[in-house]
Parts: structure tokens; C-alpha cells; sequence
């Protein structure tokens, strides 16, 4: 198996083992200050693989293949949704931990939904810029086009995703009037922003 595929599995099953960890000492053991240190752990997963995709291209003198790629939009995905995630876990934690409120649950309709969505696709957007940027610099620190064509791909997908996500979500439903419509109570909360 590829070790940048490893990496990425590694990291994702990390992501989660590190928050359940986080929020677990958070509410069953009542230790904020350890939940505090786990939860700043989370970035660090991030670091690594970007430094395993670097050091497999780079200094292992690797060619770019389709995982390379994958690992970079992993690394814009876990910066651009990481926090919301945590965010709501936490919130689900705290509901079923330490009686707080119901976690938080997206929109289904009216201006709420509307600018959710519009949220949303920021994020991916974020995820695009942060992936692209990502490639770019990995694709300058090795310097030879032939190893990194793979890679450069990359930034196409990531960003026709990224259309086609505001086409068929924020735009389609600020074009059709989908926010217009009254929206049900829904919970103020900070998780969904």
C-alpha cells in the first residue's frame, strides 16, 4: 500500500481518536486542561502528513500519483471543516455528557438555510484555496514538472468540485428562492457558522 495512503488513514483515524479523547476527558473525567491539550493535538495530525507528502516527494525523490493529491485536499478539507466538526461533536458531547442543549442541526429551509448554505460552500471554498496552495508549494519544493504532473491535476478536480458545489447548492437555492420561504425555529448556534 501507497504510504501517503497509509499517512491519510493514519491521520483521519487519528483526527477522530484524538477528539473522542479531547472531549472525553473534557465531560467523563472533568479534566478541561487535558481536554484543552488533546483538542490542540488535532492540528498537528495535519502537519505530519503534510510533511509526509513533502518528505515522499521531495527528499524520497517519489513521483506524484493520484494519493499525493488526495493527502493535499485532505489537508484543505481538515482546515477548512476541522473546526465546524469539532465544533459539533463537542456540541453532541455536551448534550449527552453534561445536559447541554441539543446539538446543533442544519437548516432545512428559509434565510437560516440560505446562509448555511452559502456557509458551507465558503468552507469549500476555503478547502480549494488551501489545497491549491498546498500543491503549489509542494510542486515548488521539488522542482521538476514530470514528477508533479499528477499532482498539479489536482487543482482542476478540487476546483470543479468547488463549482459545482456552488451551482448546485448556494446559487440554486438563492436563484430559486429556496430562502425565501419562512424558516422553522431553529437554534441559534455558533457550530453551524
Amino acid at each position: 500500500m501507497n504510504i501517503i495512503v497509509i499517512g491519510i488513514i493514519a491521520c483521519e483515524i487519528g483526527f477522530w481518536a484524538v477528539l473522542a479523547a479531547g472531549l472525553g476527558a473534557r465531560y467523563l473525567l472533568r479534566m478541561r486542561r487535558l481536554s484543552s491539550v488533546l483538542l490542540l493535538c488535532v492540528p498537528l495530525l495535519d502537519l505530519l502528513l503534510l510533511g509526509l507528502i513533502t518528505w515522499d516527494l521531495a527528499v524520497n525523490g517519489a513521483t506524484a500519483d493520484f494519493a499525493h493529491g488526495l493527502g493535499a485536499v485532505y489537508l484543505g478539507f481538515t482546515v477548512a471543516f476541522g473546526h465546524q466538526i469539532i465544533g459539533r461533536a463537542d456540541g453532541w458531547f455536551a448534550h449527552r455528557f453534561a445536559g447541554g442543549p441539543p446539538p446543533f442541526k442544519a437548516p432545512k429551509s428559509g434565510p437560516a438555510q440560505l446562509r448555511y448554505e452559502w456557509q458551507q460552500w465558503g468552507r469549500m471554498l476555503l478547502c480549494a484555496v488551501i489545497a491549491t496552495a498546498v500543491i503549489g508549494l509542494i510542486v515548488w519544493l521539488v522542482g521538476d514538472t514530470s514528477r508533479t504532473e499528477q499532482l498539479v491535476g489536482w487543482i482542476g478536480r478540487v476546483w470543479i468540485v468547488t463549482g459545482i458545489w456552488f451551482v448546485g447548492w448556494p446559487l440554486w437555492l438563492t436563484v430559486s428562492g429556496g430562502g425565501n420561504a419562512r424558516s422553522q425555529p431553529e437554534r441559534a448556534s455558533s457550530e453551524g457558522q
